[in-house]
């Protein structure tokens, strides 16, 4: 069974950094595409970015380039996220989720993504 887990969440000041960690087990992590996503207060989910196998090549929300990073680590068996220079509007719940094993191509697209974990709240106070 396939569990993603996610940590670090929390209270960030405006400007201020945050690093959220997603652990996962049962999956054969070194051949998943890892990816984050975000849902802000009434509003649809979205997608943040997401990392492929190798770690070599990533994909960002456009309007998040430059302040997010996504990395992973395939011996923890863990996907990071570090975001910096915050701001009210990254207030979500921030998602771990991966793409079935062996599936190599990143998407932005959430029906592209088989398990997901429960969600880490995110709250940046002005």
């Amino acid at each position: 069974q396939v569990q993603l887990l996610e940590s670090g969440g929390g209270l960030v000041q405006a400007g201020g950094s945050l690093r959220l960690s997603c652990t996962t087990s049962g999956l054969a992590f070194g051949t998943a595409v890892l990816g984050w996503f975000r849902r802000a207060p009434g509003k649809d989910r979205q997608f943040v970015a997401a990392t492929e196998w190798q770690n070599v090549y990533a994909q960002y929300a456009d309007s998040l380039k430059g302040r997010f990073t996504i990395s992973r680590d395939d011996e923890k068996g863990t996907v990071y996220m570090d975001m910096n220079r915050m701001t009210p509007e990254d207030t979500a719940v921030y998602y771990c989720a991966s793409r079935r094993a062996g599936i190599w191509a990143i998407s932005q697209y959430e029906s592209d993504y088989s398990y997901w974990g429960p969600g880490t709240p995110v709250t940046v106070s002005a």
